[in-house]
């Protein structure tokens, strides 16, 4: 975690700007003024010749000033010239080719004259030069024939182009040549050999030249290398040899130089160039280079070293760097040493260029020329382009070398100056005029500008002003007669007022005013202080694995009349913000941390006035890279030894080295673990088997993971040898009751040791001691026939390969093939033990009757019947296994008051033998299962319905249902209440003696034997305690609560009170209320209507049904009341007199003697038809 300093952009455009407050004040451009050039091209000009030539020249002036130019020193005249013409109201020049002509025809030295009637300013003197870009010319080159270790330059020798071209080395299909410090290009272009291998003639060699403005590549004819050698095979173990090149026959050699030649040499340089210093030596091994500088050290801060440390550049020299430099070549054979004189020389500088000169009438001035250079540069003066000595004499000008006096200047002495300054090695040329005004204060700026400053900072008010004569410029704030100048307060030349430090009483209105002979001229410049940005929690180095989630804090204060925005860059740069990133307002979060989110975060928190920024380094711990660079030394017969180079750990130190083989004789492209070693290690010594054509690659692993593997090794083959094992797993089976099959698990390529392995089988009965039968096997098996049934024999396989046999095996005892068994157990016995299991006793059976491995003795068992009436029962056959020679078992799992049948037969591998007699035995009665499907219900706060069916295995004679209850309110138990039933009994209702507590029901079913499993359940919660069950939704009360009912509850009684009226009025005016005829067929318009429309009202209807209610235990009560507003609720039924009053059921269905039973009638008023649905 750290705070960022300001970047280093600020202090360079604070030092810009201050180098500006010193500057020339300029002209307005309404005031006359000679002309200044403000744009031109370079002296050097270079330009493609498949473009348009444009040479600038802009200048500004008033009046505006009119161009020509020179070519070559002379008036080029441009009218005579169709292709040339000049932009307008500009002196630049553009020779159009469009319609034909050679740009080479314009080459020369340019220069551009801008003109008015007070004087005239010169360009630079151009150089114009169309860029060139040569073919090669062709030549057959012969093979290059060199004896390996000797030294070889290649010659590029490039055209000459312009400028000039990048030189590369490729061969002819285009490959990158592979350099390093034995091989490498020098600055010259060509490419150098230290010393020459046999490898580098596995390629041709060709120098490319790359012309920049063309964007063209010319290719030079290939050389082709012939290496004569002492050792003509380039194979693995020579090349990785460790001496390689005595192991190869070369003879080493003490360096000597190759570039430059001899032990000294000079080199020029030009002050502000790059100095680059080559040694390319040869010798035998390849000498290390090193550079030195006598009586000092390498300037640090602009020295580097390149191309392998053969050069030595330093840059923007200067005249310290001069003096003498030596390069030392150096092997284990010696050292030589060549030593470079450098001289630094310059081309002109300025010391002081000359500016332009405002003056009044009457004042006195100066023009400065001062330049250095080496050797010492000349100063020539000229007037409007005019050299002085033959411009008209003036008595107010003295020249005294490299200055111009000027005094009593009059309106006449106006004009442009040149200086010219020159040596051998360039020239600078400098315009500067002399304006004579009388012009009064003015002001230059927009007026009554706000600035807004950071407190504690440095700041400027800017007050550009103009008159002539220079008028003085004084600074006040808020109005106060003191000037503002020193402590804390600077006021530069151009007017700019400058405060060190801004605090908060420096807030105000400040005022500049101009003054000179000719009157005066003022401005405000109001300015506000603003609190810095800050950011108090900055985001901390954070270490984090591959995968994670990271979080980056950022929190700021700021003033708050500033508009705040934070940013975040990673590695200085602009960081994109993915689907894996979350940006908020304080804080910067990663999403599964990958390997390329390392790096430095910083977060900018900035306003338009200033910024404060804070870093932090994220480390992501990530897999290692794969190692690289695998070397094998040390080549022998059994090992090698293997060498590496480990990739980088990402963070994650490496805990181990996996090393891996892969051979292309029996699983090509198959890679197999060869050996482990620790991180610390790079180089192992790996333990071979003979003829093995070896691959080796690397993988590296650390606590994250494992690296990608390396690249693979060169190849390395064993030589061979007799195997030293013999396969194993061997086996002999039979498949066939005639037969036997040898089986054996083959070899792997690292216990081969030869060629065409193969494999020796021997076998022999056992008991016989026969002669040994033998053949020999390619595969992995071999089928023995003719054999008989399961007798054992002496097997024996053995590995040979073309260089011999391995050793002597050991013998395996195999068996031929089984065959069924002859005889089934005898003297089955069965004894019942209880009701689910009975135990087994048998005779065993003679071992020739086995045919085979004695495997088990098995019983095959199936349920015949139930000692039940009409219960089906599944007779499908089941058995239990006695493993080995056993005479007596277990069955268990049976079905209790069952007839049972078993039969008992002998196994071997080749399956079951004959079956035994048949045994029936019964089971005796059991306890029964569980009940099924137990539910319990509970259709309101009263009662609660009990219901379950039989037991799926009644495993006896079922006496009855014991039931066992209890209620409980949270830890708080009730007694225990026991009831039982009769076996048909399936239901039961249980009156509730407290409505808050729930119930906890134990069924459970008896035979004689017992009560069998039970099964429990709980009564549901009441509605305050839990969410209503189905049972509940279909509760009344518990639909009266909700608000959708109450309110369709208060417009149907609204309906039934405007209803209730509208009969009332009628009945005071005699009308009738229409009725059915019948009560089982519904009003409709086909009815027969009196004249009126109504219909007689019959009081048979009126008579109230009395409602029934339903107990818990099945039977049917008779209701108290009718005319009870709750009973009508809760769903009874009732109706309304003439007058209105609630007396019983409004309408009924049925009269009594045509309802069933006791039953109540269907509900029919809208009260009981919302409860009927409800």
């Amino acid at each position: 975690m750290a705070r960022q300093p300001p970047p280093p952009w600020v202090h360079a455009a604070f030092l810009l700007c201050l180098l500006s407050l010193g500057g020339a004040i300029e002209i307005p451009m309404d005031l006359t003024q000679p002309p200044t050039i403000t744009k031109q091209s370079a002296k050097d000009h270079i330009v493609d010749p498949r473009d348009n030539i444009l040479i600038e020249c802009e200048a500004k002036g008033n009046p505006a000033p009119s161009f020509h130019w020179t070519r070559n020193s002379r008036f080029f005249n441009i009218a005579k010239d169709p292709r040339v013409s000049m932009r307008r109201r500009s002196g630049t020049l553009v020779i159009d080719f469009r319609s034909g002509g050679r740009p080479e025809e314009y080459e020369g030295e340019y220069q551009c004259f801008a003109r008015n009637k007070f004087g005239t300013a010169l360009s630079n003197r151009i150089r114009l030069q169309v860029s060139k870009s040569p073919l090669w010319p062709k030549e057959n080159l012969d093979p290059v024939v060199v004896q390996e270790g000797a030294p070889l330059t290649l010659q590029c020798n490039p055209p000459p182009g312009l400028p000039s071209p990048v030189i590369f080395w490729m061969s002819s299909s285009m490959e990158p040549i592979t350099q390093d410090k034995r091989v490498s290009q020098g600055h010259n272009g060509d490419l150098y050999f230290s010393n020459v291998m046999l490898q580098d003639m596995q390629t041709d060699y060709s120098c490319n030249a790359r012309f920049h403005f063309t964007h063209t590549i010319q290719q030079k004819n290939p050389f082709t290398l012939k290496v004569l050698t002492n050792h003509p095979y380039n194979d693995s173990s020579l090349r990785n040899h460790p001496d390689m090149y005595s192991a190869r026959g070369v003879a080493e050699r003490t360096p000597s130089f190759m570039y430059p030649q001899g032990t000294a040499s000079s080199q020029m340089v030009l002050r502000g160039m790059d100095l680059l210093l080559e040694c390319i030596a040869s010798g035998v091994p390849t000498p290390d280079i090193a550079w030195y500088k006598k009586g000092g050290d390498l300037p640090s801060d602009k020295a580097k070293f390149e191309n392998f440390n053969k050069a030595l550049r330093i840059t923007n020299v200067s005249e310290e760097d001069s003096g003498e430099y030596f390069c030392l070549a150096s092997n284990k054979m010696g050292s030589i040493r060549h030593t470079i004189s450098v001289r630094v020389k310059a081309a002109p500088y300025w010391l002081d260029e000359p500016k332009n000169l405002i003056l009044a009438p009457g004042e006195d001035g100066r023009l400065v020329c001062r330049a250095n250079g080496n050797p010492k540069p000349t100063v020539q003066w000229m007037v409007n382009g005019e050299p002085l000595q033959s411009a008209p004499p003036n008595p107010n000008r003295e020249v005294a070398g490299d200055t111009i006096i000027f005094r009593d200047t009059q309106i006449s002495s106006r004009a442009v100056y040149q200086c010219n300054t020159s040596n051998e090695h360039g020239y600078l040329l400098a315009n500067a005029f002399v304006s004579v005004l009388d012009v009064p204060p003015r002001m230059l700026s927009p007026r009554n500008q706000l600035i807004r400053v950071i407190l504690y900072n440095r700041t400027r008010l800017d007050c550009p002003f103009f008159g002539s004569p220079i008028p003085t410029l004084r600074w006040f704030k808020n109005g106060q007669g003191s000037n503002l100048d020193g402590g804390n307060y600077h006021v530069y030349e151009n007017g700019s007022l400058e405060i060190k430090m801004i605090r908060k009483e420096d807030q105000g209105i400040y005022t500049c005013v101009a003054t000179n002979i000719l009157g005066k001229a003022e401005n405000q410049v109001r300015l506000e202080v603003k609190d810095p940005t800050r950011i108090y929690r900055m985001p901390e180095d954070q270490v984090a694995r591959r995968g994670t989630t990271v979080q980056l804090e950022c929190r700021v204060k700021h003033d708050p009349s500033l508009k705040l925005t934070v940013s975040w860059l990673k590695d200085d740069e602009p960081l994109y913000i993915g689907n894996r990133m979350k940006k908020e307002d304080d804080s910067l979060t990663i999403f599964g941390v990958a390997e390329r989110d390392q790096g430095s975060y910083t977060c900018v928190a900035s306003t338009e006035l200033d910024q404060d920024l804070a870093k932090a380094y994220l480390t992501v711990l990530g897999r290692p890279d794969r190692p690289r660079d695998l070397e094998l030394t040390d080549l022998a017969e059994r090992s090698v030894r293997l060498t590496w180079i480990p990739g980088d750990a990402n963070n994650s130190p490496i805990t181990d080295y996996v090393v891996q083989f892969e051979e292309d004789q029996f699983q090509p492209g198959v890679w197999h673990d060869h050996s482990k070693y620790p991180g610390s290690v790079n180089s192992a010594v790996l333990r071979l088997s003979p003829y093995v054509n070896y691959q080796f690659r690397v993988i590296a692993i650390n606590e994250v993971g494992s690296s990608h593997p390396s690249l693979p090794s060169e190849r390395y083959r064993t030589s061979g040898a007799p195997p030293e094992s013999n396969p194993g797993d061997v086996k002999g089976e039979g498949t066939r009751k005639n037969n036997m099959e040898i089986t054996w698990t083959p070899m792997n390529a690292t216990s081969a040791f030869g060629p065409n392995l193969r494999y020796i089988v021997k076998w022999r009965r056992r008991e016989t001691r026969e002669a040994w039968n033998n053949v020999t096997v390619w595969g992995s098996r071999y089928v023995v026939g003719q054999t008989p049934v399961y007798v054992p024999y002496e097997i024996r396989v053995q590995a040979e390969n073309d260089f011999g046999k391995g050793p002597e095996p050991e013998s395996v005892i195999g068996y031929s093939g089984e065959d069924y068994p002859r005889a089934a157990p005898t003297e089955v016995k069965v004894r019942v033990m209880n009701s689910t299991a009975i135990s087994l006793q048998w005779n065993r059976v003679y071992s020739d009757t086995v045919q085979g491995q004695l495997r088990e003795y098995r019983a095959y068992y199936w349920r015949e019947s139930s000692l039940l009436k009409n219960l089906w029962v599944s007779q499908k056959r089941q058995q239990a296994s006695f493993p080995g020679d056993r005479l007596r078992g277990v069955v268990s799992r049976l079905f209790p008051y069952s007839n049972y049948k078993l039969e008992m037969v002998v196994v071997n591998g080749r399956g079951d033998g004959p079956r035994s007699e048949t045994k029936e035995f019964t089971t005796p009665e059991g306890v029964p299962s569980a009940p099924r499907r137990f539910r319990v219900r509970q259709p309101n706060l009263e009662t609660i319905n009990l219901e379950w069916d039989h037991p799926e295995h009644p495993n006896g004679i079922m006496i009855g249902y014991t039931l066992k209850y209890v209620a409980f309110n949270g830890t708080k138990v009730g007694k225990q209440i026991v009831e039982n039933f009769s076996p048909n009994q399936t239901k039961f209702t249980v009156q509730r003696t407290d409505p808050v507590s729930r119930y906890r029901f134990t069924l459970s079913a008896r035979t004689q034997v017992g009560s069998g499993e039970a099964v429990t359940e709980e009564s549901p919660a009441p509605p305050n305690e839990a969410t209503p069950t189905a049972a509940y939704t279909n509760n009344q009360a518990d639909i009266a609560t909700q608000g959708w009912f109450i309110g369709l509850m208060c417009a149907i009684a609204l309906l039934v009170l405007i209803l209730l009226i509208v009969c009332f009025i009628k009945r005071s005016r005699g009308g009738k209320y229409p009725v059915r005829e019948k009560k089982d067929v519904p009003l409709g318009p086909e009815d027969p209507k009196e004249e009126d429309g109504s219909f007689d009202y019959s009081d048979e209807d009126n008579k109230p049904l009395q409602g029934s209610q339903t107990s818990l235990d099945g039977t049917i009560k008779q209701q108290e009341s009718d005319d009870s507003l709750v009973d009508y609720g809760e769903g009874g039924e009732g109706q309304f007199n003439e007058d209105g009053s609630f007396i019983g059921q409004y309408t009924v269905k049925k009269d009594k003697e045509e309802t069933e039973g006791n039953e109540s009638s269907e509900a029919t008023s809208p009260v009981n038809a919302i409860y009927s649905l409800a």
